[in-house]
């Protein structure tokens, strides 16, 4: 079984900067692709990152195009989001997650229907 646990959120002023990490249990060849999303109260469920653990290639939603980051190590154990220029509107439980060699995630990699295997979270506050 595929386990996720993400760590290094926090609280930051807005312009800083957080680097999330997520501990991940994954067989490469299984997994596809990896990703981070986030929920804020109150919304839905929103793809941020992701990385195509397949073949080479990352996506990243428009609102952090330029500030955030998603890379792994070369073992393939952790997987990493790097925030920088935080913003309030970035205040969110981030969720790692994996998808599995069947599923679309190359063509929806920012959808959460796509990925089958998730952490419990890391709360991120950005205050103004």
């Amino acid at each position: 079984q595929v386990h996720l646990v993400e760590s290094g959120g926090g609280s930051v002023q807005a312009g800083g900067s957080l680097r999330l990490s997520c501990a991940a249990a994954v067989d490469s060849y299984s997994i596809n692709c990896m990703a981070w999303f986030r929920q804020a109260p109150g919304k839905e469920r929103e793809g941020v990152a992701t990385l195509y653990t397949g073949r080479a290639g990352t996506v990243f939603h428009d609102s952090v195009k330029g500030r955030f980051t998603i890379s792994q190590d070369k073992a393939k154990t952790t997987l990493y989001l790097e925030m920088n220029s935080l913003v309030p509107e970035d205040t969110a439980m981030y969720y790692c997650a994996a998808a599995p060699s069947w599923s679309d995630c190359y063509t929806h990699p920012l959808l959460w229907s796509q990925y089958s295997y998730w952490g419990q979270g890391t709360q991120v506050t950005v205050s103004s």
